[in-house]
């Protein structure tokens, strides 16, 4: 578990599922991710997959819980999903964040995504880390540059344009 002033990121729980699911309903928040809604099966494969990466890897996503109130905030953590994309990611810590959009606005993704490459820095030092962003992604585009991750590609991924960065712990 890691806590920041206004955060708790901890591992997923089964019960966590229902805020997730919430969350990927909502379009704004797929606008920039997927090519369109997600089915409760692809959600449900989608949630159990991050303890997967865990059990494998080391690292994965975190829940983030807003400290105050408990409630389910969104993900943030690392991934490593043998993507189908040019140039390749796999073997790669590949981070990434969701806020669920009744928490958006507060600066939660940047604190989190801050606790988590410390986190990451302590655990898994020497590993690169990648993201994906696409260009209109404003918000994330901010995140990455605090987290001090540089662009080395820009390529398509589904079909849309979307920017690789990178970073060593």
């Amino acid at each position: 578990m890691i806590s920041t002033d206004r955060l708790v990121l901890r591992r997923p729980q089964l019960e966590d599922f229902e805020p997730y699911r919430q969350m990927w309903l909502d379009p704004e928040i797929l606008r920039h991710i997927a090519p369109g809604p997600f089915s409760d099966e692809r959600m449900w494969t989608r949630f159990l997959r991050q303890e997967g990466g865990w059990q494998f890897f080391g690292f994965g996503y975190f829940v983030i819980e807003e400290k105050s109130s408990g409630r389910f905030v969104g993900q943030v953590g690392f991934q490593d999903l043998h993507r189908e994309i040019s140039p390749a990611l796999t073997g790669t810590m590949e981070t990434g964040w969701t806020i669920a959009p009744q928490a958006q606005g507060r600066g939660y993704a940047s604190e989190a995504a801050q606790a988590a490459f410390a986190w990451a820095r302590e655990h898994h030092v020497g590993r690169r880390v990648t993201a994906i962003v696409s260009p209109a992604n404003a918000a994330s585009l901010r995140i990455v540059e605090k987290l001090g991750m540089r662009p080395f590609a820009n390529t398509e991924y589904h079909d849309k344009p979307v920017t690789l960065f990178d970073y060593t712990l």
